[in-house]
């Protein structure tokens, strides 16, 4: 789009919006984050495979998803026992986490980009299209099929010693439901949708003075005197709002939820009335004794060092922030950038509690119950998160004194 300007989401560096070839990516130059892609047919690719997701949504969830057998006795799970069992269990939090992570979000996410892209595929603009694109791009992060599936393939594993696990037509289903889901959101190219909005550029005289919607890319000037965006109605501002006050509280919430998530069991396995509690570490240490010790590194990684590294880089960060460190601005970027994205896959652990605890209830032959640490460990997943969304990377750049800071790069 001609005389378009566009801004960084991670630096706030100005550029003129270049046309790009088919499949091509354009990148920051000053931070390496992605500005905009270009996908041919973008549309007509979005509606097939989110047409394709939802087909495999509803079989992901109308058969039989994995079975147990053990001693004449057949346990079977559909894909929303999970979420269940929690909450039958007397843990709704954990049910809740489960179901909206694993299937509320996806089928939320299917549903509204179809409701967006039928009709703007024949040139009609859809009722409330902002509100809804803005929704979409909230839940998005917490969209977690695949580290629900990496979840499964955990439990099938673990389960090979205590009994004969069968695998149902609805598992299959997920693995397509995971390619198609994951082929949309590749495919998906977001300025394709913004086509038909009537495009006024910013007044760039004072590019301090201009605010970048973190939702739909709008540049506004705040010289126009507005708080949201003309697109999507999303709140705009210069800068997150008490980004470090906000994003250290949830630090130190999550710091101290860490504590009991590793000291109390995350799961009890009860074997002819007999029960074993078991925490995360004991759980990484049993692995090991199995000899399975390249799930045990998975389970490792996800459940202690991804927390625990991101509590230390998110404190690093928030510190070198308010010191006004100029220390290798990109470096800095890139370490949140990694930190943001691996985050969510630490909820393998809850996925992998509840679908044990789901599929072994065999009463006196086998139980598995969830134990308090699982709702503690949760709980530092999902604030962690929340931390790494809140904190505002360009604050790292507003220390940096450089000579294109306030310059449109062509």
């Amino acid at each position: 789009m001609k005389g378009k300007i566009i801004a960084c989401h991670e630096c706030d560096q100005l550029y003129h919006y270049q046309p790009i070839e088919t499949s091509g990516k354009a990148s920051c130059t000053r931070c390496g984050s992605l500005l905009y892609l270009h996908i041919k047919n973008s549309l007509d690719r979005g509606i097939a495979l989110y047409i394709t997701a939802l087909m495999l949504f509803i079989m992901a969830n109308a058969f039989p998803f994995l079975s147990l057998e053990l001693g004449g006795r057949v346990e079977e799970n559909i894909l929303l026992s999970s979420g269940l069992a929690m909450y039958q269990m007397g843990m709704p939090d954990l049910g809740i986490i489960i179901f909206f992570t694993s299937i509320g979000f996806p089928f939320i996410t299917i549903i509204c980009m179809l409701y967006l892209l039928i009709p703007l595929r024949f040139g009609i603009v859809p009722p409330a299209m902002g509100p809804i694109y803005r929704l979409i791009e909230a839940i998005n992060p917490w969209s977690l099929i695949s580290v629900f599936m990496l979840g499964v393939l955990i439990s099938i594993v673990k389960l090979q010693d205590l009994a004969n696990v069968i695998t149902g037509f609805s598992l299959y289903a997920l693995v397509g439901l995971l390619v198609a889901f994951a082929a949309a959101r590749a495919n998906f190219d977001p300025e394709s949708i913004w086509e038909h909005f009537d495009y006024q550029p910013p007044d760039i005289s004072d590019p301090k003075s201009l605010m970048n919607c973190h939702t739909c890319g709008l540049l506004t000037s705040a010289k126009a005197g507005v708080d949201e965006c003309a697109r999507c109605s999303s709140p705009i501002h210069h800068r997150k709002s008490d980004s470090i006050t906000r994003t250290w509280a949830l630090l130190m919430t999550a710091t101290i939820l860490i504590i009991p998530a590793n000291l109390y069991p995350v799961m009890t396995v009860i074997r002819f009335g007999q029960g074993e509690p078991s925490t995360i570490i004991s759980g990484v240490l049993h692995l090991i004794e199995g000899g399975m010790w390249g799930l045990a590194m998975i389970v490792f990684v996800a459940s202690v060092v991804i927390p625990v590294m991101k509590l230390i880089v998110l404190a690093f960060l928030l510190v070198s922030v308010q010191r006004g460190s100029k220390w290798r601005p990109k470096d800095r970027t890139v370490l949140y950038r990694i930190t943001e994205t691996v985050g969510a896959w630490s909820m393998v652990d809850i996925f992998l509690v509840g679908i044990l605890s789901a599929l072994v209830s065999l009463d006196v032959l086998s139980t598995i119950r969830p134990g308090i640490g699982a709702s503690f460990f949760a709980g530092v997943v999902v604030v962690t998160m929340f931390a790494a969304h809140s904190f505002d990377p360009r604050l790292i750049w507003d220390n940096a004194k450089l000579d294109d800071n306030d310059k449109v790069i062509e």
